[in-house]
C-alpha cells in the first residue's frame, strides 16, 4: 500500500547494501589468511556453484511475458517512463549520487586504512564493514518512521545531510583519527 512503500523499498535497499558490506567483511577476513588471488578463485567457485544450484533447483514457472516482449523493448520502456515522470528522474539522480558517495567512501577507506598512519591488515579493514552493517540495519526503521510519515523529499534531505556530514568529517578528520 502507498503508506508502506518506503518501508518496503528500505528493506530491499538494506538487503542489497548488507550484501555488499557482508562481502567486504568476508573478503577482508579471507584475504587476511590467503592471497588476493585465492579470494578471486573462491569467488569464481562460489559463483559457479550458485549457477549450478539455480539451474538445478529453480522452478519452471509459466512465462510472465505472454506478449513475447524482447529485452531491448523492455529496457526502452524505462526511458519512456523517465520522459513521462520528472520525479522519477529526480529520484534516479539522487540515488545515483548517493551510490557514488557510498562507493567512494568504502573504496577509499580501504586505501586510507592500509596506508600511513594506520597500516591495518586486511582483517581489521574488512571488519569496518560491520560498522556500516549496523547503520544499514537502521534503514527499514528510518523508512517506516520518517519516509512513510512525511513528504518523501524530507527524508531524502535528511539522508543526504547525514551523508554530507559523514563525508565532511571523514575528509577532515579521517587521516588523523580512525573514529
Amino acid at each position: 500500500p502507498p503508506n508502506r512503500r518506503a518501508a518496503a523499498l528500505g528493506i530491499v535497499t538494506a538487503g542489497l547494501t548488507i550484501g555488499i558490506l557482508v562481502a567486504r567483511v568476508l573478503a577482508g577476513t579471507v584475504t587476511n589468511f590467503v592471497t588476493w588471488r585465492a579470494m578471486y578463485w573462491l569467488s569464481a567457485g562460489l559463483q559457479a556453484a550458485i549457477a549450478a544450484l539455480l539451474w538445478a533447483y529453480m522452478p519452471h514457472y509459466p512465462s510472465t511475458n505472454p506478449a513475447g516482449l524482447r529485452y531491448a523493448v523492455i529496457l526502452a520502456s524505462v526511458f519512456r517512463l523517465l520522459a513521462r515522470h520528472a520525479v522519477l528522474v529526480q529520484a534516479c539522480l539522487i540515488a545515483f549520487c548517493t551510490s557514488l558517495a557510498f562507493t567512494a567512501f568504502w573504496t577509499t577507506l580501504t586505501f586510507l586504512l592500509a596506508g600511513a598512519p594506520f597500516h591495518y591488515a586486511p582483517l581489521p579493514i574488512g571488519l569496518f564493514g560491520l560498522v556500516g552493517l549496523f547503520g544499514t540495519l537502521f534503514v527499514p526503521v528510518f523508512s517506516r518512521a520518517v519516509t512513510d510519515r512525511f513528504v518523501p523529499l524530507f527524508s531524502v534531505v535528511v539522508g543526504e545531510l547525514m551523508c554530507l556530514v559523514g563525508v565532511v568529517v571523514g575528509t577532515y578528520v579521517g587521516s588523523v583519527c580512525v573514529a
